[in-house]
């Protein structure tokens, strides 16, 4: 206990202080002593900390975890280190990825004018509402793992709206020559990634939105590799196909590269 100091309270010097018994203390300070329980997000250990204290006024007298805290208060200091730290921190894929990324493409159109904003900035600062009614039993950023961000962002859009996103902006595209393929909504304009030998025999683009959005063909190579990008597949055939063609041949002299694009069936060489 501090007898004799000077200056403020944040720069005081003691010139005068003995020890003191913690029961003294609370003998004679019983009335200015009180407990409370506290729950708070601790960017260390990227957890909620719960404490119980022990405190008079100011000063802590004792500390304790508390394994009683409010399910409620835990969760919303667990939003606000998840605020702290970024939607980062949170168990994205790349299925959850895509869900926004077409939900995005959507809103871009007229018919999408409703969809809810599933962007980043608008997720961070909504998180009480979409994020915060899942997270019982979570207290820590690795109690995160087990959500499932694409199925907590699809059910912000109506049944309809999911209906329609699967109209307007499929995940995946049948292409006559190959299996189903991913489509990738990242960019300005969706992408389908397809080897050239897939696309022999079709004569357009393949389209989104009810045939008003050509997605961007990367024809790619037997190895994968971009050949050509375009959104005009008949004006490939017509102009550029011949030249790709002709160094197709010399790289890959095992695939077929027909003369006439147009009238071969497409083909791709499987694996297995």
């Amino acid at each position: 206990m501090a007898a004799h100091l000077d200056g403020d309270r944040r720069s005081a010097r003691i010139y005068l202080a003995t020890a003191c018994d913690i029961d003294d203390l609370r003998q004679a300070c019983g009335d200015r002593i009180f407990t409370e329980q506290t729950v708070a997000w601790d960017p260390a250990r990227r957890a909620v900390s719960a404490a119980v204290r022990e405190r008079l006024d100011h000063l802590i007298l004792s500390q304790r975890p508390s394994a009683s805290a409010d399910p409620g208060q835990v969760a919303a200091a667990l939003i606000d280190g998840i605020a702290e730290l970024g939607l980062g921190c949170l168990p994205w894929t790349r299925a959850a990825r895509a869900m926004q990324q077409r939900v995005a493409f959507v809103r871009s159109l007229d018919l999408g004018r409703d969809y809810p904003d599933l962007g980043d900035q608008a997720l961070a600062a909504t998180l009480d509402q979409w994020l915060l009614p899942h997270l019982s039993g979570c207290a820590a950023i690795d109690d995160l793992r087990g959500l499932e961000l694409k199925g907590l962002l699809a059910a912000m859009l109506t049944r309809d709206q999911r209906r329609l996103l699967d109209e307007l902006a499929p995940s995946h595209i049948d292409v006559a020559g190959a299996s189903r393929l991913a489509l990738d909504y990242s960019g300005p304009a969706p992408v389908l990634a397809v080897k050239v030998q897939a696309m022999f025999g079709a004569v357009a683009t393949p389209t989104l939105a009810r045939g008003t959005v050509p997605v961007v063909l990367h024809l790619l190579s037997p190895a994968g590799r971009p050949v050509q990008i375009t959104r005009d597949l008949a004006g490939f055939w017509k102009d550029s196909y011949h030249q790709v063609r002709k160094q197709m041949k010399g790289r890959y002299p095992k695939h077929h590269w027909p003369e006439d694009p147009l009238g071969a069936a497409a083909r791709v060489k499987r694996k297995g």
